[in-house]
């Protein structure tokens, strides 16, 4: 079996090793997102391709759900000590080694898909983990503060503000020109079924689908989504906060309907969201804290029997 999935950062990564214990034998293809890197030190930072590589290669920081176990801060407590900016993004040692490898590739010309796949050679995740695209995107957020109205690095809303300024727009800056990276067409095309992973829904799920070709491709597939959201709330983050920049309510019914016909067939919610529904695409309620490993390859488990059923017919 052929599982392609589409992947922001934790709460992906988490459901991706869900799916993994479901389903050992598939090939499982990830399609990360990639509007969260940044630049930063004169390297070149992929936090979501990073948390799902460490997450599925046993890397993970379990408590927090990114960055490296057993980090630590020395390189970043001398940069701080040297005065160099930003102090509030805290990249750790070992983390740091990963993205000096990165840099030094992507400046000898190899492209983003191949450095990841040579990175992914030591952490062996389990999956064939692409990114959306080799070509640069960003994610730029739009706000109003004390210096008037700019726009600012997603990392820089998300980390730095909190998301606590609202977000006037969200623009993924760059995304009108990129190409989808090589094999994530062909993964989609040779895919059995596709599962959309309780990602958020505007910076992680929503820029993918933003790069062109992909969101037609997946139209002509099975595809069952998780919903991020429950009884009005995000599951992790703020995904909120993206929701409103966008005009849409923090609820399971927004989301459903963001997504839409014809990308999605099927939509897990919780069973507070019972009520949601949708004519042309089948709701089902299923409890969705991953707060266990048991209870994420159960949640992985659903959602894969709901787009196997809705791929036989």
């Amino acid at each position: 079996m052929r599982i392609v999935s589409l992947a922001g950062g934790i709460g992906g990564a988490r459901f991706l090793r869900g799916l993994q214990a479901a389903a050992p034998d598939a090939e499982i293809t990830v399609i990360g997102n990639t509007g969260d890197d940044i630049t930063l030190f004169g390297l070149r930072v992929c936090p979501d391709l990073d948390t799902v590589m460490y997450t599925l290669g046993g890397g993970i920081n379990e408590d927090q759900g990114w960055g490296r176990a057993a980090e630590t801060f020395t390189v970043k407590e001398e940069l701080a000590a040297y005065g160099m900016e930003p102090q509030w993004f805290g990249l750790g040692d070992r983390d740091f080694a990963t993205h000096i490898i990165r840099s030094q590739m992507l400046a000898a010309g190899y492209p983003l898909s191949q450095v990841t796949e040579a990175l992914c050679a030591r952490w062996r995740p389990g999956v064939r983990l692409l990114p959306m695209s080799d070509d640069r995107t960003e994610t730029h957020v739009v706000i109003t503060d004390d210096t008037g109205r700019h726009a600012v690095h997603f990392q820089e809303w998300w980390v730095r503000l909190r998301a606590a300024i609202p977000a006037e727009e969200i623009v993924l800056v760059g995304a009108a020109d990129a190409k989808p990276a090589p094999g994530v067409l062909d993964a989609i095309e040779a895919a059995d079924v596709v599962i959309l992973p309780p990602s958020n829904p505007v910076v992680s799920i929503g820029t993918i689908l933003q790069i062109p070709g992909i969101r037609p491709a997946l139209e002509r597939k099975p595809v069952v989504g998780v919903s991020p959201i429950i009884n009005g709330s995000p599951v992790r983050g703020m995904a909120d906060a993206c929701l409103t920049a966008i005009g849409r309510e923090t609820t399971a019914q927004s989301v459903l309907d963001l997504y839409g016909t014809p990308l999605l067939n099927g939509w897990l919610v919780a069973e507070e969201d019972a009520s949601t529904t949708h004519p042309d695409i089948t709701v089902e309620p299923h409890p969705l804290l991953m707060t266990a490993p048991e209870t994420t390859r159960t949640l992985a488990q659903a959602a894969l029997t709901l787009a196997l059923s809705l791929a036989a017919g």
